[in-house]
């Protein structure tokens, strides 16, 4: 069973990989200027917040390994954002 979660890890992981590389193709686009030959304004803010959105998704289904949190971290989390709601 470990071997099978770990290969669909490194699935995810190269998911998340791709959408933070369509991220970076993006801001690349904005910073050089080249965005104005392939959208318009409103087109590219709406392909920008997409990328942004796709990548953010991704980081949240799959961490890196120095993202997650232990256990203890994760309940101290939830005991902390559950007292600020009361």
């Amino acid at each position: 069973m470990r071997q099978a979660a770990r290969k669909w890890e490194l699935v995810a992981l190269k998911w998340r990989n791709l959408a933070e590389q369509r991220r970076a193709h993006h801001v690349d686009l904005y910073k050089s200027g080249r965005w104005k030959h392939y959208y318009t304004d409103e087109e590219f803010v709406a392909q920008m917040r997409d990328a942004n959105a796709i990548a953010l998704r991704w980081a949240l289904i799959a961490p890196l390994p120095e993202e997650r949190m232990a256990p203890a971290e994760t309940e101290q989390a939830v005991e902390i954002e559950q007292s600020r709601a009361a």
